[in-house]
């Protein structure tokens, strides 16, 4: 009798266990409207999509989105600047509540992440060069200094497939410094990014030559096991494309419309 006493008290011990991690994640949209603050990690060195303004403030079209989520809940916003390579980590972490930090979709990263459907963005592989070089076409980089961001999916590729001897950095701001220090020839990033940069003025001696290749929805992303706040983050990316949310970002921060913004805005119209 004593060791059915014991038995029972493990059972009901595990189901304690289980059902207060349900609670716990069911909770977690009430935990942050309890906290009365969304904290989101975004991109503080990536303009137009994050950046920081003369005063320090990050701004940019993902923070825009990241307001509305906190609006949606009826809390203050908090922006967490990441890099590529701790973007993950930081969610995973709990050291924030969700990701909107360009950040590509790939079948990886679904593994670690909880990355809402449908995808909110999408960019392609390109470089930033100076003219002077004149390059026509991705092979021309063999054997060649390209800069790099640390943990970007298209260093490998860029490497691998065309022979160019990749510097990464661990942001943008490094890159750009070296790319006009002659460190390297050309800088391996977003389209979506250069022509930002490209059209800013500041660069009038650079061009994005090549084709853009691999073309790649981006994913906001919670911590896996979210289930509530993930549905949530699926109905909010519909609003934005059924109202023309995205296309509206894009025009206020200079970026032109673009095919996939524009499609998804027809689509779900």
């Amino acid at each position: 009798m004593h060791k059915l006493t014991k038995i029972s008290t493990c059972v009901s011990a595990l189901v304690a266990v289980a059902l207060l991690g349900q609670i716990a994640q069911a909770d977690v949209i009430d935990d942050i409207k309890a906290r009365g603050v969304l904290k989101v990690a975004v991109k503080a060195d990536y303009k137009p999509y994050g950046f920081r303004d003369p005063s320090g403030a990050i701004i940019g079209i993902e923070p825009e989105l990241a307001k509305d989520v906190a609006d949606k809940l009826g809390v203050d916003v908090e922006f967490i600047p990441v890099v590529s390579s701790n973007r993950m980590q930081f969610l995973e972490q709990g050291k924030v509540d969700l990701m909107i930090a360009t950040m590509t979709d790939k079948p990886d990263r679904r593994k670690v992440v909880f990355i809402s459907e449908p995808n909110y963005y999408s960019s392609g592989t390109n470089i930033l060069t100076p003219k002077k070089f004149s390059f026509k076409a991705w092979e021309d980089l063999r054997d060649k200094p390209v800069c790099g961001i640390q943990g970007a999916f298209y260093n490998k590729k860029t490497g691998r497939d065309f022979g160019a001897n990749i510097v990464a950095f661990k942001g943008t701001a490094e890159v750009y410094a070296a790319l006009k220090a002659g460190n390297c020839v050309a800088f391996v990033y977003d389209d979506s990014s250069h022509v930002a940069k490209l059209n800013s003025g500041d660069w009038p001696d650079y061009e994005m030559p090549l084709p853009t290749i691999d073309d790649a929805p981006w994913g906001l992303a919670v911590k896996l096991g979210e289930d509530r706040f993930h549905e949530m983050m699926n109905d909010m990316i519909v609003e934005w494309h059924k109202t023309g949310r995205i296309l509206e970002l894009e025009t206020k921060w200079g970026v032109e419309n673009t095919p996939f913004a524009m499609d998804m805005n027809k689509k779900y119209n």
